[in-house]
């Protein structure tokens, strides 16, 4: 339990109430008795009529049991009520005699979760904060002490210092800045739950005060930025339930670490003014892809995670070839295949073909696919590469690569694409990528997969993915290594021909997909142009882009491939392009990047969209700053403008947000502990840098089940919460918890990696 002051009349009290322990596989001991069960794809156990867990592994030997809870007596109704509460000073008179509070307001969220049996029992580990709006304001220097009557625990003393004390309503990004970044921000707001927003006065005065020698560096005033309920996007939506004050001081230029404190609030956690500032997220992002791997062992000397080798055919792994392709199915562009589930099509065209040499790639989140949108991760780490070549270059990254004479970052690229090299067919075609059945079973990790496995069939619109991301790798291993550029030229050359060659045939399907085939036609087709200098395929990708109708190239699903043409053509040689079409897709790119600018004018903490009509959630939460179109608008143009909307999106997902916490794993003072991993939940091992989707509109999204379940669990409702607190770290909730490496993880490397590469 901890005390810590908002303002001068508001104190606020948090604790923690309820322990979890995860459970952990251990050995099945058979007794006589035991009962078997199949429940869907999970064996349950089944002892003197109690459920003791389902058995994992193809062996079916471990039994994976239940978490375990431990209540912890405290009465959070009780604690809402002022008379609770006595609060009392030796040292301030008006609080010699013990005093009681006006009003006390609750904000309570789940903070992890436990299965303790098999039919959804549920319990919840809180994080209760109560705040006590006092008879009379504190004193500075003053000490108090707070009793909560009636409540087994112990009484708080606190001392009001708001120059060094931290309050949880000044936000900083864990991130730091550059000495040279034009926009340094932090922000002060507080929504009380069931109290609402509090109101601080306009104009307070702020200092970043330096924690080596505590000097004041910088003395400012703070602005107001939102005004509670405002609308905040093109959506009308309002995700702030509180007025937001800006602090900017984005001429301190001196490294250092400081904190950054309100005059009667309180501080930040402290933060850093460094040349590597973003240099060091973007390692710790990066080597996220190294946690996500597949086809290889984890451990020292890479890192501190311990986990066996996953899905490699050397210890016995089969995978079976699929006669669906990944275009046809819910995990693709077949949005009508998910009525009967994602994995219905997959399933169906199983054959007892086998796929030999079957191994690599990234997992995803909650589950061990493999797909060909995960060549996103791909095609954002070379542009950086070639944008920024010495700082991307020196990146060490502390891979098993790391020996070799490649930079680290062109190794963990070419760990992407060499997984759909394999996975290529002999006359070129491209399969989509690997698939289990089903989702995982209860308690069973990567290494243990006891599911079928499948490689989806080729298909055109993977191998035009796949040719597009192997030309651009084959242009920058022309660099780095000359001697394997030609392979991976030669395999995207074959993959296209592949997929031209089934154009007609293979895209007949319905009015959307057909479109986004071609817009990833068009993006491999100018790859091929920018790789071989044909011109041909110049005017292949004219064709393919004209092939689009004009209605549909806002599509939010086909403007993903138009971003990368865009910028692309955009940065090609007079010479190579028709000046027309240039102008029209450089036009196109800065017409997003200034929707995205005033889209981040207008919102409280200054994150962004890609479109302003996009909803606030899954790939497109606010766990990651989607910042990439403003950033491209900044190396196209060299303007200020752009580089300062980009690091003010950057900011909220770094931890200038109200909950003060990054939704990147180990990263900042507080970071997810509980995300949808499988692997991570039934080991207990941290995978350090990945970044998770985050909060979510609730507007939107508040129909979704799980807030049926958190909506009598949090206080206020679950529901009634402003969208930007909505990251409940409770592992369950997909589109919150989860992540993919290319919606979430690669926009956060991206963002972070241009900003560390930049001049």
């Amino acid at each position: 339990m901890t005390a810590s002051v908002i303002s001068p009349e508001v104190v606020v009290v948090m604790l923690h109430q309820g322990e979890i322990t995860h459970a952990r596989q251990v050995p099945y001991q058979p007794e006589p008795q035991d009962r078997l069960e199949t429940s869907g794809s999970d064996t349950w156990v089944i002892r003197q009529g109690q459920a003791l867990g389902t058995l994992v592994s193809p062996d079916q030997n471990i039994l994976y049991g239940f978490d375990q809870y431990t209540e912890t007596p405290f009465n959070a109704d009780r604690a809402s009520q002022p008379r609770s509460y006595r609060i009392q000073s030796q040292d301030d008179p008006v609080y010699q005699q013990p005093a009681t509070p006006a009003e006390v307001h609750r904000k309570s969220k789940p903070v992890d979760l436990a299965r303790t049996g098999r039919n959804g029992d549920l319990r919840w580990a809180m994080e209760h904060r109560f705040y006590l709006r006092l008879p009379t304001a504190l004193t500075p220097g003053k000490t108090y002490k707070i009793e909560l009557t009636e409540q087994e625990l112990p009484p708080l003393t606190f001392t009001y210092q708001p120059d060094r004390q931290f309050s949880e309503a000044v936000h900083i990004s864990a991130v730091g800045f550059r000495p040279d970044d034009p926009l340094k921000v932090g922000f002060l707001s507080t929504w009380m739950g069931t109290g609402g927003g509090l109101s601080y006065p306009e104009g307070l005065s702020f200092q970043v005060i330096d924690e080596a020698n505590q000097e004041i560096v910088f003395t400012g005033q703070a602005s107001r930025r939102h005004r509670s309920g405002d609308v905040e996007d093109g959506r009308d939506r309002t995700y702030t339930l509180a007025d937001v004050d800006q602090l900017d001081f984005s001429t301190l230029n001196q490294s250092g670490r400081y904190r950054l404190c309100v005059d009667t609030v309180g501080c930040s956690s402290t933060f850093a003014v460094a040349n590597d500032a973003w240099q060091q997220a973007f390692r710790l992002a990066a080597r996220g892809f190294y946690h996500q791997r597949s086809g290889v062992a984890l451990g020292h000397p890479y890192t501190d995670v311990v986990r066996p080798r996953p899905f490699h055919p050397d210890d016995g792994v089969t995978v079976y070839q699929s006669s669906t392709g990944l275009m046809d199915t819910g995990n693709g562009l077949n949005a009508q295949g998910t009525d009967q589930g994602n994995f219905a099509n997959l399933v169906r065209g199983r054959t007892n073909t086998t796929v030999a040499n079957a191994w690599g790639g990234y997992f995803d989140a909650g589950d061990w696919d493999r797909r060909i949108q995960h060549l996103e991760v791909a095609r954002q780490l070379l542009e950086l590469l070639e944008l920024f070549p010495q700082p991307m270059e020196n990146l060490a990254l502390n891979i098993p690569e790391s020996d070799n004479d490649l930079p680290d970052l062109l190794d963990e690229v070419l760990w992407g694409v060499d997984f759909f090299r394999r996975l290529q067919t002999p006359e070129g075609g491209v399969r989509g990528g690997i698939e289990s059945s089903e989702h995982p079973r209860r308690g069973e990790t990567s290494w243990q997969e006891s599911l079928p496995i499948m490689a989806y069939a080729p298909d055109p619109w993977s191998s035009y993915v796949y040719a597009g991301v192997a030309a651009r790798t084959a242009r920058l291993m022309s660099t780095y290594a000359p001697s394997q550029s030609q392979s991976y030229r030669d395999s995207a050359l074959a993959a296209m021909d592949w997929a031209e060659a089934r154009h007609e045939s293979g895209i007949k399907a319905q009015e959307w997909p057909r479109h986004r085939i071609e817009a990833d036609r068009a993006l491999a087709a100018l790859e091929i142009y920018h790789l071989t200098g044909d011109r041909a395929w110049h005017d292949r990708f004219v064709a393919a882009q004209s092939a689009i109708p004009a209605e549909a190239i806002n599509d939010y699903r086909i403007a993903i491939p138009q971003r990368e043409i865009a910028f692309l053509y955009s940065r090609l040689p007079d010479e190579q392009v028709d000046a027309d079409l240039q102008a029209e897709l450089r036009a196109a790119l800065l017409a997003e990047a200034d929707a995205a600018l005033n889209t981040g004018q207008t919102t409280a903490f200054g994150w962004t969209k890609l479109l302003p009509s996009t909803p606030v959630g899954w790939g497109d939460g606010l766990g990651a700053p989607k910042a990439r179109t403003l950033l491209r608008a900044h190396a196209l143009t060299d303007s200020d403008r752009y580089l300062q909307a980009a690091l003010l999106a950057c900011q909220f997902s770094a931890g200038a947000n109200p909950d003060n916490m990054t939704y990147t794993t180990g990263l900042g003072h507080k970071s997810p502990q509980n995300p949808l991993i499988v692997d991570q939940r039934i080991t207990g091992d941290l995978l350090p840098g990945i970044t998770l989707y985050g909060p979510i509109d609730t507007g939107f999204y508040g129909d979704e089940w799980f807030f049926g379940v958190l909506e009598s669990v949090a206080v206020p409702p679950a529901r009634q919460w402003p969208s930007i607190e909505t990251y409940f770290d409770i592992y369950f909730v997909p589109n919150i918890n989860e992540f993919t490496v290319m919606q979430s993880m690669a926009d956060a490397a991206y963002a972070w990696g241009y900003l560390t590469g930049r001049d």
